[in-house]
Order: C-alpha cells, then sequence, then structure tokens
C-alpha cells in the first residue's frame, strides 16, 4: 500500500504525516496522533461518534481519507475550547469551551462515547446559526446517535449555549457538604465533554500489538466437517489460527453451555469457529477468509414455540452434560433450558367467578442494545515464568475491556480455560454504554485464546458494526399466551400465562432471564390465583442475554394491555383499575413473599396529572392525524443468585482528599458520582474532595460481582457507606483519644473533626495520613486511614420447584409508572410521541437530577424499543445488521417533553433508603405507546414492532 505525506493542521497545530493511501481520518487522528477523543462507532458514517471540523465543517472522519484532508483544517473535541480563544472568547476557567460547559450545566452527559461527535456538531451549527429553535439543533444533531440520554439535555445544551439563552442549568449545586439528595455534577463530565475520558478502543499498546479477526459460520445450524487453515497461515503477517480443536472449552454464567470456538457444530449464522492472529486488522480479515470450513447443513428452528415441541430439531443433544446453577432447571433430551413453574391459588376456581376476561398471544422479536461503542478486548498472555517454588507457570494473564462484569468475567474465563484467578488480571475503562449487553462474556474470551496462541504480544479483538448486531448478543424474542381474568367490581381474581423466551444459539444468561420473568409474571399486580410456566428455549438465532428490563419490558408487553381491556370491559377508567389492582407494601405477593416498602399508587398519580387524564382538551395538530392517551405500570426486582457480594475501600491522600476503590462500573447511569456523593456523606467531607479510582482493574479494585440488574447504588452503595463509617471511627477514635473526649460527642462536619463538647476542631488534612503526636511529642498515635466495606444480602431463600413459593424470592422490588400523549398520522401510520410522563419509586434519590436523566434516557430507549427489530431469512441470515437498516431514535424522534416524577419510600436496607431505577425506566413504554395508539384508533396490536406500514395496514383494514 503506498504512502503519502500530508500537511494538516490538526487543532491549530501543523502537522506532517505520512499516511497509507487507504487510512481514512479517522485512524489518523487517533493512530497517529493519539487523539482518541473522536470515537470508532461504525466505521460506515451512520453514528456520528467520529464527527470532527474539516475546515469548519462538521464530517464523518470515518468516511474520509486522511489523504483528503491534505491541506485542510481540522478540529477535534480536543481543540474546541482553544479554537473559541482564537475567535476572541474569553477564556473558561475551567478549560472549556462555551457549549462543554453548557453540556456540563444541562447535564447533558450519560456514557460519554457519543458526546465528542454530539460537541462537534453542535458547535457547527452554532457557528452558522447562533439562535437556533429546537428543530433546528435536532435536524443538526440527527447524524448523532445517542442510546443514552434520550437527547433532550444534548438539545438544551446546544440551546443554552447560544448567544440567548434559553435553558437555565439543572440545579446542580457544588462546594457541596451533606451531598446526599443534592444534584451535584457529575464526577466524570469533565473528561468526557473534552475526550479525555478513555475507553477500551483508546488504549495505547505500541508497535508489538496484534490483531484478531475471527471466521464465522454463514449456517444456521451445521455439523463442522472440516477446518483448513493452511492457507491462512501462509499468508505474510499471519501468526496463528485458533481452532475450537485447539480450546475445547466451555464457558457460561447460569448454565455452562457455550464452546469458545464451535467444535463439532454450528448453532447460529456468525457463530465464530477460529480466529486468526496477524499483525494488522486488514491482514486478520484477509486470512480469515483463507480458512477453509466444510459443513454438514442441519434443519433450523428459530420460533421457540416450536422449538419446545418434542419433534423440534435438537439443538443441544450433550444438554445433560452442562454444569448449572441449582436454581435453573434444564429438560435434557429438549431444547428447554430452563421451565420455572408459578403456583398460586386455584385459577381454575376462580374462572366461573370472572365478571370480564381477556386472553391473548403477544409476540417479541430479539432487539439489539446497540451501544454506540462496539465491544473491544485487548489480551496480553505473558511468557512462562518460575514461581518462588520452583514451579513453572503458565504466564499471567491481562484482559482489557469495556466490560459491566470485570469479576465475573475473571471467574468464567478462569474456570473454562484453567487460569489460576490470581493469573488473570482484567481491566476495564470507561464504558461506552452496555445495557446488559457487555454482562457477563460475550466476545472477550477470544482475546485471550488468541493472545496465549502468540504468548508476549497483546492481540486486540474489536467487533465491526455488523458483528455488534448479530454476533454479541441480543435481548430474547417472546411468545406470550397470557389470560387475565376480574370481577364486575374490577378486582383481580385469576392469571393463566406461558412464556416462550427465545434464548437463541446459547442460554447461559438466558436461563435468568425466563426464571426472573417466571417469578415476577403478575406484573404488579395482586392476583390471588395464578398459574404461570417461563420456558427458555434454544433457537437458531443469535445469543439471548442480559438487556436493560431483563425479561420484565417483554412481559410487561401483554400484561398491560390486557389491563386496559379488563378496565374497558367492566366500564372502568385504566389509571382507576391499576389504583385498585396494584402491589402494596406488606402484600403477599405472587411468590409467597411479603412486598418490600413500595408507593406505586404514588406513581400512578404522579403520571396521571402529568401527562393530563383527566383533563384531555388537547386536540391533534392536523385533519388527518388522531390523538391519543396510555398508561402503563411496572414492577422489577435485582434478578440475580441469592449471594452476589461488593465490597470498597476508603483512603485518604495528605490533603484529606479521599479514594472511594471500588469494583462496580459506571455505564453512564451516574454510578460514580453516587458512590462519591454516599462516601462524602458518611465520611462528613464536601463532595469536591472525594475521587472514585479508575480503571476497574480486578488486581487492584475490590470485589464487585457485576454492574447489572440496577443493583450498584443499593448494595456498592452499602459497602461503600459501611468502608467509610469504618474510616470515620477509627478517625474519631483517634482524635476522642488525642482529646481526652468521649467519641459520642465527636462529629466530622466539612473535613474537620469537631467537638459539640468543647468546642475543639481539628482538620483532616495530614492527620488521616500522619496521625497526631503526643503531648510534647512523646510518640505519635494512629496513621493512614484505610476503611474496609462490604455487602452481601444473605435473606434470599430458594423457591419451590414445582411451585415457585418461598420464604424472600428477592431482595427486593423498584415500581413504577408511565403515560405517554401522541398522535398518529393516518395517511402513513407514522407516530409522534409527544410527551411521556414517568414516575419510579427510588427509595432515596441519592441526585434527584442523575435519576432524570435515567428517566428521560430510559422513557426514549424504550420508546425506540416498541419500533425496532432484529430481521432474518428463512435460513436464519441477517436482514438488518447495520444502523442504516436497524433504525434507533434518532434526536428527531425524542418527544418534545419528557416529565420525570420521582418518589421516595425508604428501603429498609438500602443505603439512605436508595434503590436502583437504571432498568425501570424504559420496561413498560412499549405497553404504555400501544395503549395510546388503541386510545386514539381503537385498534390494538399484539406484536412489536410497531411500524408505521402496520399501522397504516391495520387503519386500512378499519377503512378509516
Amino acid at each position: 500500500m503506498a504512502n503519502h505525506t500530508i500537511t494538516v493542521t490538526v487543532n491549530g497545530g501543523k502537522e506532517y504525516l505520512d499516511v497509507p493511501s487507504n487510512m481514512t481520518l479517522l485512524r489518523m487522528l487517533r493512530e497517529k496522533l493519539a487523539l482518541t477523543g473522536t470515537k470508532n462507532g461504525c466505521e460506515a458514517g451512520e453514528c456520528g461518534a467520529c464527527t470532527v471540523l474539516v475546515d469548519g465543517e462538521p464530517v464523518n472522519s470515518c468516511m474520509m481519507l486522511a489523504v483528503e484532508a491534505d491541506g485542510c483544517e481540522v478540529t477535534t473535541v480536543e481543540g474546541l475550547a482553544d479554537q473559541e480563544k482564537t475567535l476572541g472568547v474569553s477564556e473558561n476557567p475551567k478549560g472549556l469551551s462555551t457549549l462543554q460547559e453548557a453540556f456540563v450545566e444541562q447535564n447533558a452527559v450519560q456514557c460519554g462515547f457519543c458526546t465528542p461527535g454530539m460537541l462537534i456538531s453542535a458547535h457547527a451549527l452554532l457557528e452558522r446559526n447562533p439562535h437556533p429553535a429546537d428543530d433546528e439543533v435536532r435536524e443538526a444533531l440527527v447524524g448523532n446517535l445517542c442510546r443514552c440520554t434520550g437527547y433532550l439535555r444534548i438539545v438544551q445544551a446546544a440551546q443554552t449555549a447560544a448567544e440567548e439563552t434559553r435553558f437555565f442549568p439543572k440545579n446542580l449545586v457544588s462546594n457541596t457538604t451533606d451531598p446526599v439528595g443534592k444534584s451535584v455534577p457529575r464526577i466524570d463530565i469533565h473528561e468526557k465533554v473534552t475526550g479525555a475520558a478513555v475507553f477500551a478502543d483508546d488504549m495505547q499498546f505500541g508497535p508489538g500489538l496484534y490483531y484478531g479477526r475471527l471466521v464465522r459460520s454463514p449456517h444456521a445450524h451445521a455439523l463442522i466437517k472440516r477446518i483448513d487453515a493452511s492457507k491462512a497461515l501462509e499468508l505474510p503477517g499471519v501468526k496463528a489460527v485458533v481452532t475450537g480443536r485447539d480450546v475445547n472449552a466451555r464457558i457460561g454464567l447460569y448454565l455452562i453451555d457455550r464452546p469458545v470456538f464451535a467444535i463439532d457444530r454450528v448453532r447460529v449464522v456468525g457463530e465464530a469457529v477460529a480466529g486468526v492472529v496477524a499483525t494488522s486488522e486488514e491482514i486478520a480479515e484477509q486470512a480469515t477468509r483463507l480458512v477453509e470450513v466444510e459443513y454438514e447443513e442441519l434443519p433450523a428452528v428459530f420460533d421457540p414455540v416450536e422449538a419446545a415441541q418434542p419433534d423440534a430439531p435438537l439443538l443441544h443433544p450433550d444438554m445433560g452434560e452442562y454444569e448449572v446453577a441449582n436454581f435453573i432447571f434444564p429438560q435434557p433430551g429438549t431444547n428447554i433450558s430452563e421451565h420455572f413453574k408459578l403456583r398460586k391459588g386455584n385459577p381454575e376456581s376462580a374462572w366461573p367467578k370472572c365478571a370480564a376476561i381477556v386472553e391473548g398471544t403477544f409476540r417479541l422479536p430479539q432487539i439489539q442494545h446497540v451501544p454506540i461503542e462496539p465491544h473491544v478486548a485487548v489480551a496480553l498472555w505473558e511468557h512462562s515464568t518460575m514461581k518462588g517454588s520452583g514451579a513453572a507457570t503458565s504466564g499471567s494473564v491481562t484482559l482489557w475491556t469495556c466490560s459491566q462484569s470485570p469479576f465475573a468475567q475473571r471467574d468464567l474465563i478462569s474456570q473454562s480455560l484453567g487460569i489460576p484467578h490470581g493469573d488473570l488480571r482484567v481491566v476495564s475503562p470507561y464504558i461506552g454504554g452496555g445495557f446488559g449487553g457487555k454482562a457477563g462474556v460475550s466476545m472477550e474470551v477470544y482475546a485471550v485464546v488468541l493472545a496465549r496462541a502468540v504468548k508476549g504480544h497483546p492481540v486486540k479483538v474489536r467487533m465491526t458494526r455488523e458483528e455488534e448486531f448479530i454476533t454479541t448478543t441480543a435481548r430474547q424474542t417472546l411468545v406470550a399466551n397470557t389470560k387475565i381474568g376480574c370481577d364486575a367490581e374490577g378486582n383481580l381474581l385469576a392469571m393463566e400465562t406461558e412464556y416462550y423466551f427465545g434464548g437463541g444459539a446459547y442460554n447461559d444468561y438466558g436461563v435468568n432471564i425466563a426464571r426472573a420473568a417466571g417469578y415476577s409474571c403478575t406484573g404488579p399486580y395482586d392476583i390471588p390465583n395464578v398459574k404461570g410456566d417461563s420456558y427458555c428455549v434454544y433457537t437458531n438465532l443469535p445469543i439471548g442475554s442480559a438487556m436493560r428490563g431483563f425479561g420484565m419490558p417483554e412481559i410487561h408487553w401483554g400484561i398491560e394491555q390486557i389491563m386496559d381491556q379488563l378496565a374497558e370491559k367492566i366500564g372502568m377508567g385504566p389509571a382507576e383499575f391499576r389504583r385498585r389492582n396494584c402491589v402494596r407494601t406488606g402484600d403477599t405477593i405472587l411468590t409467597g413473599m411479603e412486598m418490600p416498602a413500595v408507593d406505586l399508587p404514588a406513581c400512578i398519580d404522579k403520571v396521571t396529572e402529568a401527562i393530563g387524564w383527566d383533563r384531555r382538551s388537547a386536540v391533534p395538530s392536523a385533519p388527518h392525524k388522531k390523538r391519543g392517551q396510555g398508561i402503563a405500570i411496572m414492577w422489577k426486582a435485582p434478578a440475580m443468585p441469592p449471594n452476589p457480594g461488593s465490597s470498597a475501600i476508603v483512603r485518604f491522600n495528605e490533603d484529606a482528599t479521599v479514594n472511594v476503590e471500588i469494583g462496580a462500573q459506571d455505564l453512564g447511569q451516574g454510578a460514580f458520582t453516587v458512590i462519591a456523593q454516599m462516601a462524602a456523606q458518611a465520611l462528613g467531607v464536601p463532595y469536591e474532595w472525594v475521587r472514585v479510582s479508575v480503571p476497574v482493574d480486578t488486581r487492584y479494585s475490590p470485589y464487585e460481582w457485576q454492574t447489572v440488574a440496577s443493583r450498584i447504588t443499593w448494595t456498592t452503595g452499602n459497602a461503600v457507606k459501611a468502608a467509610a463509617e469504618d474510616a470515620r471511627r477509627q478517625i474519631l477514635e483517634i482524635v476522642a483519644e488525642h482529646w481526652g473526649e468521649d467519641i459520642q460527642d465527636l462529629d466530622i462536619k466539612n473535613g474537620k473533626v469537631i467537638s459539640y463538647k468543647s468546642e475543639l476542631e481539628q482538620p483532616l488534612e495530614n492527620m488521616v495520613i500522619y496521625g497526631l503526636p503526643n503531648e510534647n511529642f512523646e510518640g505519635w498515635k494512629g496513621g493512614p486511614i484505610v476503611g474496609r466495606g462490604k455487602f452481601m444480602p444473605t435473606y434470599v431463600t430458594n423457591l419451590d420447584s414445582e411451585t415457585g413459593q418461598g420464604t424472600r424470592a428477592v431482595v427486593h422490588y423498584t415500581v413504577g409508572a408511565q403515560a405517554v400523549d401522541l398522535e398518529v398520522d393516518t395517511e402513513t401510520g407514522q407516530i409522534d410521541v409527544l410527551k411521556i410522563a414517568s414516575a419510579y419509586d427510588v427509595g432515596k434519590a441519592i441526585n434527584p437530577d442523575l435519576v432524570l436523566t435515567q428517566i428521560e434516557g430510559g422513557a426514549v430507549h424504550g420508546m425506540s424499543s416498541a419500533f425496532e427489530a432484529l430481521k432474518f431469512d428463512e435460513q436464519g441470515q441477517p436482514l438488518n445488521p447495520s444502523l442504516v437498516d436497524y433504525r434507533i431514535a434518532t434526536s428527531v424522534d425524542a418527544p418534545r417533553e419528557i416529565q420525570g416524577d420521582i418518589v421516595e419510600t425508604p428501603l429498609e436496607d438500602g443505603p439512605w433508603g436508595a434503590r436502583g431505577v437504571g432498568e425501570h425506566v424504559m420496561v413498560q413504554t412499549a405497553p404504555a405507546i400501544a395503549n395510546a395508539i388503541h386510545d386514539a384508533l381503537g385498534i390494538r396490536f399484539n406484536d412489536l414492532p410497531l411500524s408505521a406500514e402496520k399501522i397504516f395496514l391495520a387503519l386500512e383494514e378499519m377503512e378509516l
């Protein structure tokens, strides 16, 4: 490949570079100049994460060759503040541009991966239009995708930065003492708006870095007859080829069913059958096409109900040999990997007492998480070393990756590959969105086994956007057959339901989704008679795994539509029907456990008030449009093993600033911020004094099970609170001894120990490291303060395998309500969601504005999910594995208004009463939309997605 010498001005500095003719501007910026603020999200010009300014115009740098930038001026996110200075704008004391500062003020950042591109596009808009209207900002940002924020804050930030400020800061506070309950700024926001936040793909490994690519199956189900890698190994630059015969290991979380590389058969299009290591990605990709694989095709099955039948093609003949958690019940000899049974009361005797009964079949397709950051993993397997005993080791292994589960990945990979846990280190920097897709193990193990083949060289495996869609994980399909009845007064009496989750080719995580759906199968309702069967079933589709909501969006889709229909049948309003039947504190719920403290009626009241439920006066915006409102409620428990633990360490620096060490991750939900707030509150120091140590590193960070299940505020928060209280106790004991006072008379306020009795004060500075001197400096007392804390729920019990009954099924539930106001264009079927009102009982809002950002982003994520679907042909070939063909919500799709409300009913064992809310915010959005469509049109849709075409055809059928 020919090289070219170019001259380009980047962020005001002239660069003279030799670049290959096929190198993109994106790769030049990242690889030649280490300007990694410009992100690689798709390499197809579809996501906008790589947007830069070229001669003042926004450009997708992944679609422009570096040689085309010869003689141009390029500005990246790292240069925004400097560019503003050249235009005569006074320098911001924080080193930020006006726009970057607006993003901070509006709290317009979550994971931060899309933020640099958003800033560049918004900057370009403001340069040409200093007074943009809302629609103009949305149109300018339509090419920049965000999965986290819901776009509203980004639009507001762009307008805040305009010459005429239209929005005020989101009540963010600074110099904060007693920060719990206050909306302090995100602890990581400065790094994210400047492009300084380091993600896995940004890490530099030098010239010794090799690259891995995977050989993938073209068939949905086939036997592997032969693999011949000889031609690939002859290609210059290829260092190794690894197949399933070289690894011969399975991996999995709850059900160990997945081979690292397929060995004897493939079970989904895109399954990895081999991996290639080479000196460049291009060579590795070329080599994958030279690996010859001979297949014998087998019948495939894609529908979970069909797959559950006795005569279906058997996808896992050796299921009986798989290791499985003791609360998962697979059925060897079938495709059923889990069957959870729930039996309460006697539904058969209750049906004759029902005045209204509604039953239906509801279908949901697979959908993708679509984090804007693709999966990336880099592994280094060191050469063998000698232990002190003289025994040889296999060499230590380091894995750098964007992971929600560094410790779980260490555990699963160690067990699978036989690596001692102490020899495997997992390092996880910032994560560009996860939503469950970066939990457990998906592609990370490939980097490790490829690195084993080329010891001493790091090996990087990076998923393309197409691979991201079909070869990582997806939300499972669901077919739900549900029947619910009530009496004439609207009291629910009975429910029967069958859930068939299509778990895809491997169900190691999916089995627990089916279990969670089983023990929560009634939704947030008090139903005395219940029969529920929840199945996870192998199919020949992509691997189903954890996704935001963990089975709850799927089951609520049908339940919440049925509740509307029952209310209509007996002449009761949908909101009042839900108030009458929803779970309340102290209820004995379907599994036999007592419902922890919640206030779901308050959530219902807040959203009906916000949406104007009882005073509908708004008219459609045009004669051919119809307007409707819908409501839905939800519940969700953290779905996890009974004993997932968290731990934390709190230590001081000489100036009394604090380092909090945790193993939990921040995916954009604000975990690091609320952890810092809780540490500061428990210690008695200002929030600004606290740092959270990143990246998470299993060698140095304290243990955390996984950042999943909306559990971090609760469980890691408890561990941090305990660690801070441990440190606080040590400080007070030292000072009490020093002053000769009772420790009960002492407190720590604003970084000082104070005595309520003697009114003495002792700053924490220095004493938290060096201690305090005895009289006349005859010795010292104290020393470096290090607090340690841990938390693990100890009270969750097993459930009966035949009835699902038990004393304590889960740790707690979070509940909420959502109402939607929308318009439907009867000429096109297009839906315009005008407003979403949401309210959730969070126990205690540690940071109210962060809760609201989750509510806003989750509402748009949930809205988007109602219109999304992975599509496949009859052979299981993917039809839409791109951001063009698989469309997620953009800035122009987001509602003009999202109103979030917070209910606070303290959780008994939550830190300050707090419980998590990250997943819950999208659970009931799709059925709320469906109920609003019915309100507008009188049409019911049982199957997702809700495409404009589907709605238009239904309208034609009704001849509206």
